[in-house]
Order: C-alpha cells, then structure tokens, then sequence
C-alpha cells in the first residue's frame, strides 16, 4: 500500500509546483509560503481530528518531539527556499532540481539510519541526480 501513497505523494508534489507557481505570481515567495502552510495546517488538523487521531496525543515523547520538530524546521526551511526559487525560476527547472532530495534522502538514510544501500539504489540515485542535472542544461 506504501508504493500507491508514495505514488500519490508525487502526483501531489507535482500538482503543488505549477499551484505555487501560479499562487507566488505578485506576492513575496514568504507571504506566499506563510498563507500555504497556514492552509495545511488547518487541512491536516481537520483530517487528524476527523479521524479520531488526537487522542493518542498522549503517545508522544519528549524524544518523539524533538524529532518532529527537527523535521518541522527543516521542512519549513524547504518550502521557503522552494517558493523562493519557483518565484524566480521555471517550474521546469525548479522541480528537477528539488526532486534531489530524493538521492540525498537515499544517502543520508544509509549513513544515519543503516538503510542498505544497494548497487540497485545507488545507481538509481545516480540517474535522477543526472536527470536533474539533465535538465538543468
């Protein structure tokens, strides 16, 4: 079931890209990114309390936490450079360079999380980083 949510995501991410784009045209990329995330967060409350969801409230450490806001700042850092670049650049462009994240992501889970790292993976990491780069030319 993970593959057809991660397919999802994608479709999602693409969708987001032309969306911003249209929405970051005569606004500053930081207002734009703050209206946005404004908007998810509502979305996401209402599907987490819809869903019961808030109730296991309880369940989260001070270790779980630090994680999420770690993840939260590093997120936060990624739509604001995401939207700055998509105010100044073509989306064509914009979103092959950031679906890099998607090799540093594979390296960085081997190196922090023991993921393995198969000849398989390397070398599909290695085709998107050239794709990205591709059309970055």
């Amino acid at each position: 079931m993970w593959k057809w949510y991660a397919l999802l995501s994608a479709v999602c991410a693409a969708m987001t890209a032309v969306l911003a784009k249209m929405g970051v045209r005569g606004v500053d990329a930081d207002l734009a990114c703050a209206v946005r995330v404004s908007f998810v967060l509502i979305l996401v409350w209402g599907i987490a309390i819809a869903g019961g969801k808030t109730k296991e409230l309880s369940h989260l450490t001070p270790d779980t936490l630090l994680w999420l806001f770690l993840s939260a700042v590093a997120t936060g850092l990624s739509w604001l450079f995401y939207f700055r670049a998509l105010q100044d650049g073509d989306v064509s462009k914009v979103a092959p360079l950031d679906k890099l994240s998607v090799p540093i992501a594979m390296l960085l889970g081997f190196l922090f999380l023991g993921e393995s790292l198969t000849l398989k993976t390397a070398a599909g990491g290695l085709l998107i980083t050239a794709g990205a780069l591709l059309l970055l030319m």
